[in-house]
């Protein structure tokens, strides 16, 4: 069917944004050129023509690509084309899946895949918005069944003002990078950092921004009106109510029992027991034939049915009676234990264990030869401090290939990493490259936050001088009707069996990141304020628990890590310390074994764990730039012998001329019958000429001696 080419623009934060569809790639589902100023992105949403036989969940790809064309720049190394999806790319991916991704209808289980490819790019306007909008609109337009379309913006707040999509130079002056995406009626999706911000200033934030996201929506609707393409139909499996009903009454009160009757607090693996058990109950109960094909229907209505009524009794529970599975009470924190100063030769280590959840936390600390290298399209970067995150199947009992590391791994890695790096000293007060890894050792709900609170204990145990420490906690809701229970302190089930994901971290001064998902439609501003204050009483218990631990940071670093030692140097003679082809620096690391970088602006930073190596190399580079001062006695080396006199060598690199009449007090006939290449003698500077020309005297020295003599 040919298509005709339509656009919609609106106005957000004082620029135009643009949608344009039917002019490129028509034969995609969904298409859509999104545009503001002179970024540009293209969107498309394709959806499979069947759905795969047998699959019990809803199979969406988004992808995200950056071309390097789009900067106007060419690939670098050897490969001269876009290779895998960098963080930077993975993590945007993200931002796009999450907020789409509950806003297909149940039952549909067809393929869809969202390719947002980056055309051009200003250096101004964020792509990643963009995108965002880009996807909603994409899947608004196509005949893919899609609920509601959303809009996405990102939130700043410079000098006291909110600012709708900031500017990269905005974004640097910012105390907040909120990206948030919502339908017509509600916010669905939040990310971003801060800069200890108050939760007051976080809600006038999303209700700023969500009044933008509305105009990002009546458009979309304006572009799907006007084309009038008409939605798949969804066609639900029929289910046996009956047998539904009988399955659902007969694990109802098994549930019951392994759960809330036995007297104690239910475990993850108890918790897997006991339904697994009741699954086994009930397949027994229900199971007509051994046929294969019977036996795994009736598996699957079986699975699906005690899913169903287990979701059911939990959400119940929480709401009529504020029980939760584990015995809790809605506000309560799991117990928690800290543990630092594990490993013996790292800089810094850290276990953090909360409930069924364990982090190890590792701090190491290196130079700058030790920054991360950033090639995006925004230019090449260096980043100092990086947080890493590895989640191993052991963590959660499986077993499974270890490869590199997944979206989700990325994912909280990011979060972790964005909320301590508002606390990271500057490279001036603490000028190491820091790097944190976070190894989930036990997962039952919300690691991500266990390792912010296991980092905040291995930087300190590190000597790192953050300014203050950093929890985090995960909170959960149950809604239905009419009736809303706010979870501290999420375990797996209730994240699972939830209907929010919310995660903040913070100081005890103010939220430095924060990160929601929903599986309901929305939630009011109300509830999402009430939900932040609830979550700063938890973070605060939290920080308590680890000050207990550990108060401050270690005033020494271990004395495992490399000890940076600072000095300014005149930047003319940067060249002077670096040598040709490098020859000079690399004979002073060979010879010392320490680590050396010269800044452009003449700040050397020698690195080295032992300290008297690093009081040589400081030496070598002080002769390396002294000046030759007038009047000032040298030890200087003979480096070359002339009829008229010798060069002497007074400082590196440093050659002054030593006159045959300078030489001794008596006349000497012939240089060569009192010096000799290579010879070490002390000479005095007697002159400097305006050309830089110095002048020695090995005479003067003689005298000062004789003089000295006689007086005592």
């Amino acid at each position: 069917m040919k298509r005709s080419v339509e656009t919609v623009s609106v106005e957000i934060g004082g620029k135009q944004l643009t949608l344009e569809t039917g002019s490129l790639a028509k034969q995609a589902n969904g298409a859509v050129l999104v545009r503001c100023e002179d970024t540009v992105v293209l969107v498309t949403a394709v959806a499979a023509k069947q759905a795969p036989r047998s699959i019990d969940f809803f199979p969406l790809m988004v992808e995200y690509r950056e071309k390097a064309y789009a900067a106007g720049k060419i690939p670098g190394g050897f490969i001269k084309r876009e290779g895998k999806p960098g963080d930077h790319e993975v993590l945007t991916a993200r931002l796009i899946d999450r907020p789409i991704r509950p806003l297909f209808p149940e039952g549909y289980t067809n393929e869809v895949q969202i390719i947002v490819t980056v055309l051009s790019v200003d250096m101004v306007n964020s792509p990643d918005i963009l995108g965002m909008i880009g996807a909603s609109a994409a899947l608004t337009i196509s005949d893919i069944p899609f609920l509601e379309p959303i809009g996405a913006v990102r939130v700043g707040r410079v000098n006291g003002e909110f600012v709708i999509n900031p500017s990269y130079a905005q974004l640097e002056e910012s105390e907040l990078n909120i990206v948030m995406s919502g339908t017509h009626d509600a916010v669905v999706m939040i990310e971003g950092e801060a800069r200890e911000a108050s939760e007051q200033i976080l809600t006038e934030a999303v209700a700023f921004g969500h009044q933008h996201i509305q105009k990002l929506v009546s458009m979309q609707q304006e572009l799907q009106q006007r084309l009038g393409i008409k939605k798949q139909e969804v066609s639900l499996e029929i289910k046996d109510e009956g047998l539904n009903t009988k399955i659902s009454s007969f694990a109802r009160d098994r549930i019951h029992h392994y759960l809330y009757e036995q007297g104690e607090s239910i475990n993850k693996e108890l918790y897997q027991e006991s339904m697994d058990q009741i699954f086994e109950d009930a397949l027994e109960e229900f199971s007509v034939s051994d046929e294969k094909e019977d036996l795994e229907n009736m598996s699957k209505t079986i699975a699906e049915v005690i899913h169903d009524t287990e979701k059911d009794i939990l959400r119940n529970t929480i709401l009529e009676k504020g029980k939760r599975l584990d015995g809790r009470g809605l506000t309560e924190i799991r117990p928690i234990t800290c543990q630092v100063g594990l490993l013996p030769r790292t800089h810094g280590s850290a276990v953090f264990t909360r409930g069924e959840t364990q982090a190890l936390v590792v701090t190491t600390l290196g130079t700058s030869i030790d920054e991360q290298r950033l090639d995006n399209l925004e230019g090449e970067t260096t980043k100092r401090f990086m947080l890493h995150y590895n989640f191993p199947p052991f963590s959660v009992g499986e077993t499974k290939m270890l490869r590199g590391p997944g979206r989700r791994e990325i994912g909280h890695g990011f979060l972790a990493e964005r909320s301590l790096a508002q606390v990271i000293p500057d490279a001036e007060t603490f000028p190491y490259t820091i790097r944190v890894v976070s190894d989930i050792l036990e997962s039952n709900g919300s690691s991500s936050m266990a390792s912010v609170c296991g980092a905040t204990l291995s930087l300190m145990d590190a000597g790192v001088p953050i300014r203050r420490p950093v929890a985090g906690i995960a909170m959960g809701l149950i809604s239905e009707r009419g009736k809303t229970a706010i979870l501290s302190d999420i375990a797996g089930v209730e994240d699972h069996l939830g209907d929010m994901d919310l995660k903040v971290t913070g100081t005890e001064v103010g939220i430095t990141a924060i990160q929601m998902d929903l599986k309901i439609s929305g939630i009011t501003h109300e509830t999402f304020a009430k939900a932040l204050d609830q979550a700063r009483e938890g973070r605060l218990f939290i920080l308590k628990k680890i000050q207990d631990a550990l108060n401050s940071p270690r005033t020494e670093l271990s004395p495992h890590a490399p000890r940076i030692f600072t000095m300014q140097i005149d930047k003319e003679k940067i060249r002077t310390v670096i040598g040709p082809g490098g020859k000079v620096i690399r004979g002073i690391v060979e010879e010392t074994g320490v680590k050396i970088d010269i800044d452009d602006d003449g700040t050397v930073r020698i690195a080295s764990s032992d300290q008297e190596s690093a009081r040589k190399a400081i030496k070598m580079v002080e002769d390396l730039v002294a000046e030759v001062e007038d009047g000032k006695i040298y030890l200087g080396k003979v480096k070359n012998i002339l009829d008229f006199g010798a060069f002497v060598e007074i400082l590196p690199g440093t050659d002054g001329l030593l006159h045959i009449s300078e030489i001794a007090e008596h006349r000497v006939k012939k240089v060569t019958d009192e010096l000799a290449e290579g010879d070490e003698i002390l000479v005095k500077v007697i002159g400097i000429d305006n050309r830089g020309k110095i002048k020695l005297s090995r005479k003067a020295v003689l005298r000062d001696e004789q003089a000295q003599k006689s007086q005592q």
